[in-house]
């Protein structure tokens, strides 16, 4: 259990700041959050996937005040999500480079083990959405992103806390020429991350309706 969430700390984590560089082409790619491989992943779709949690947090935590608190706690979540959504194509691609697959059947055989570590499914749903802010429906998702880094790793002889298993990253974002509207930062090829861009006239209203710089 303790391994398993390392790893996807060590995911999640990757949303830190870092050194900026690359720019964004969003001219280029009106209504794009980001340009992943030639993909676009769009506003609505991101816009959407924050909805999901939204609605899993305020189902979680009726009280007006708790959600109020949850909500100032997570005002950087479209920026997370995104940065979540494209890591999942850059590790992807990096697994497919390798030889890697992640079959059902072992996705099946990690939740069934981590429900059993925490308590049943609806604790494993609470957990992955307290600490990584996925939404119930998006956990399997979540899983197998964590199956295929814990299987990358170990097809490159090293774990996910090496620069190994980063540099194998970093190949994979360069092939994937990701390109970030700026509203939501920039990626970092080296660290496979998102970076928050310093463009004070890019604004965005939070959910309390106050606005923030991006």
């Amino acid at each position: 259990m303790h391994r398993r969430r390392r790893t996807a700390l060590l995911l999640s984590a990757a949303i830190a700041a870092a050194p900026l560089l690359t720019a964004c082409g969003n001219d280029a790619h009106p209504g794009a959050a980001a340009v992943v491989g030639g993909q676009r992943i769009t506003v609505a779709q991101l816009e959407n996937r924050v909805s999901e949690v939204r609605a899993a947090q305020r189902a979680a935590v009726p009280d007006e005040t708790q959600y109020a608190q949850v909500i100032a706690k997570s005002g950087t979540l479209p920026r997370d999500v995104l940065h979540n959504l494209v890591l999942d194509r850059v590790l992807h691609r990096a697994a497919q480079d390798a030889g890697v697959t992640v079959t059902r059947k072992e996705l099946q055989k990690m939740r069934s083990e981590l429900e059993g570590q925490v308590g049943g499914a609806k604790a494993l749903e609470t957990a992955w959405l307290q600490q990584y802010g996925i939404a119930p429906e998006r956990l399997d998702e979540n899983l197998r992103l964590q199956l295929e880094a814990q299987k990358l790793a170990a097809a490159l002889g090293t774990d996910t806390g090496k620069p190994a298993f980063w540099n194998a990253l970093a190949e994979a974002s360069k092939k994937l020429d990701i390109d970030l509207n700026p509203r939501y930062g920039t990626w970092d090829v080296q660290k496979s991350s998102r970076a928050d861009a310093k463009t004070p006239w890019v604004r965005e209203v939070t959910a309390a309706g106050t606005p923030q710089t991006a």
